[in-house]
């Protein structure tokens, strides 16, 4: 029997064998065994309720700060649609977004509101859920700062709300389980002029595409700041550019040259070209200049096996 048919009915989307390189931003990545799409929060529960807890599944978002392995992933992958998870509401100044929303997005809807603070979300590539796990945030700002609560499912289809202060955020971590799939969330700002408010993003745009290689096939930020005080005070691209490798290739993929904290896929990368390139720069920088890189980009799945 195959896993599709050990699964319980949906309404949602369900399926094997699905490449997942076009669910990434990088391209790159080898088969589901299986694909869901939950039509909605109550598809996803019954999912997870009547899944046996043998059955691994993984969760995936909009897939821009991913490396899913050319070996693929076993079990059921999880990617929530935007349809389903994908609605914004307003109250004030706070404002309510499902987990499949756009970071930008929902910095353009609260601007509209008036609601002020939540401009960051302009520079942050991915959904809210991806933010929610990894306290996403640019600019000095980070999601933390401006959360209520959020709403979470867990492995048994067990619906949860969690406080800001529930969330354990430290930088780029949140402390609770990773098996809880997050599904919405509410944040709080301050009332501001529209005007000024899109004044403000319009300057977090243009200071990221003069910056970042943000037209490419890339991930956004390769790893997490080091320790400020091992690394002299120097950011991630600062020694990974002191060490050398701006530039640096491995196969088809490479240390940005407008940013050497951004991986790209010059074109025919695999994901263990681009893993492999990651775990190079992390030996080099160590080597070099003595500091710990340590990845912002997950990756998961299996290492294809050699031919």
């Amino acid at each position: 029997m195959s896993l599709i048919q050990k699964l319980p009915a949906v309404r949602g989307k369900i399926e094997s064998g699905v490449v997942l390189a076009p669910f990434t931003w990088f391209r790159v990545g080898g088969a589901a065994e299986v694909l869901f799409q939950p039509a909605d929060e109550d598809d996803l529960a019954d999912f997870l309720r009547e899944t046996p807890e043998d059955i691994p599944i993984q969760i995936i978002g909009v897939g821009s700060n991913l490396i899913v392995r050319d070996g693929g992933i076993d079990g059921v992958v999880i990617r929530l649609t935007p349809k389903g998870f994908g609605q914004v509401s307003v109250s004030g100044t706070t404002i309510t977004a499902g987990a499949m929303v756009l970071d930008a997005f929902l910095a353009k809807k609260a601007a509209e509101a008036g609601i002020a603070g939540l401009e960051f979300f302009r520079g942050v590539p991915g959904t809210i859920g991806g933010a929610l796990r990894m306290n996403a945030g640019c600019y000095d700002v980070e999601t933390k700062d401006v959360l209520v609560e959020c709403v979470a499912l867990d492995r048994a289809g067990n619906r949860h709300v969690f406080s800001n202060a529930e969330m354990g955020y430290t930088y780029r971590h949140c402390a609770l389980p990773e098996d809880l799939i997050f599904v919405s969330a509410t944040f709080e700002g301050a009332k501001g002029e529209p005007s000024e408010i899109l004044a403000r993003m319009d300057a977090i745009t243009q200071r990221r595409e003069a910056s970042q290689p943000i037209r490419e096939k890339t991930g956004g930020s390769t790893f997490k700041n080091p320790d400020q005080i091992q690394s002299g005070g120097r950011k991630s691209w600062q020694v990974i550019h002191d060490a050398g490798l701006r530039g640096f290739t491995i196969g088809g993929a490479q240390m940005s040259e407008k940013h050497c904290n951004f991986m790209i896929n010059i074109g025919d990368a695999t994901a263990a070209d681009l893993e492999n390139l990651g775990n190079k720069v992390i030996e080099e920088v160590k080597r070099t200049q003595n500091v710990d890189l340590h990845w912002e980009i997950k990756r998961i799945g299996k290492k294809q096996k050699p031919k």
